[in-house]
């Protein structure tokens, strides 16, 4: 499953290198970050980490296949 999530506000580097098995770019006020999602187990592990780091997820899709 492949997965979009935008993030509000410009991450920094630093910032995104916590999630290496994104890739990620800006658009004008947000983050968008992409990528494959294995399981159930790694999507929870993903929003614990955004979470922890005090991110606010603005959108998080599901992208078609």
């Amino acid at each position: 499953m492949r997965y979009e999530i935008r993030v509000d506000g410009l991450m920094s580097e630093e910032l995104t290198t916590a999630f290496p098995e994104l890739d990620s770019f800006v658009v004008p006020h947000q983050t968008v970050l992409y990528g494959q999602v294995d399981d159930e187990a790694h999507l929870y592990d993903l929003l614990i980490r955004f979470q922890s780091l005090g991110l606010h997820i603005a959108e998080f899709r599901r992208l078609p296949e």
